[in-house]
């Protein structure tokens, strides 16, 4: 999921949890339930049933629940088909699997400027 370089989760925000603040994670963090402040980490996974309210500062970003929130990724954003985001978005790659949401502005920071949209290959005929 987060590649070979950063298969250990760092932090944990459980389902039934919700938590308000700042966080600065060296590692990932993954968010199955509701986190509402600024995150700083070197990846972050919002679960399908997560919700984020704040914005997220990171190499790496995947979506499939909800960020209301501004998003600055050096390297990509990765937005799940039951993601969404609403918000600015910053990154290098971007990726909106079909019926992932993106409701906002997006940088690209790449000079390839890269902007994917995929489709479920359960889809594909």
């Amino acid at each position: 999921m987060l590649g070979k370089r950063q298969d250990k989760m760092e932090a944990f925000v459980g389902s039934n949890t919700t938590i308000r603040g700042e966080a600065e994670v060296k590692g990932s963090i993954r968010i199955d339930g509701r986190y509402e402040g600024n995150i700083r980490s070197d990846w972050v996974v919002i679960g399908e049933k997560g919700h984020m309210k704040g914005d997220i500062f990171a190499k790496g970003v995947i979506v499939g629940g909800t960020v209301e929130g501004n998003i600055v990724a050096s390297e990509s954003l990765e937005i799940k088909s039951k993601g969404s985001v609403l918000g600015d978005v910053q990154t290098k790659k971007l990726t909106i699997i079909e019926g992932g949401i993106f409701q906002g502005r997006s940088v690209m920071n790449d000079e390839n400027k890269i902007v994917e949209l995929e489709k479920k290959t359960s889809q594909i005929k």
